[in-house]
């Protein structure tokens, strides 16, 4: 079981910035992405930044321009600026891969990890 934890959250005023970090506890073998997500009170949870194992970006409309996913050997950020009160949501990370499994190590399974989360709260 890999350990997925995110920090950096917490509270900020409209128009601030927070980074967030999630740490993997070991190594991911064939990993193919790593996402962030948010759930907001009463909502579903939807991804909102993602990147890939070579380094490619995509991002939601409603961060686009304003949040930058990256990541280094051990962990994933989230720079978040221009932050509003539409931002205000539990903050998930997540991670897919494929791994090689079995007696012989020969046989395929792909892997989902999530964290625990962290909260960021906007106010005006």
């Amino acid at each position: 079981q890999v350990q997925l934890v995110e920090s950096g959250g917490g509270s900020v005023q409209t128009g601030g910035s927070l980074t967030l970090s999630c740490t993997v506890a070991q190594n991911l073998p064939g990993l193919n992405r790593m996402e962030w997500s948010r759930q907001a009170a009463g909502r579903q949870r939807s991804v909102i930044a993602s990147i890939t194992a070579g380094g490619s970006t995509n991002y939601a409309d409603s961060v686009k321009g304003r949040f930058t996913v990256s990541k280094d050997t051990t962990k994933m950020y989230l720079q978040m600026n221009r932050l509003n009160e539409g931002d205000t949501a539990s903050y998930y990370c997540h991670v897919n891969g494929v791994e090689f499994v079995g007696r012989n190590y020969d046989r395929p399974q792909e892997y989902d990890y999530w964290g625990q989360g962290t909260q960021v709260t906007v106010s005006s």
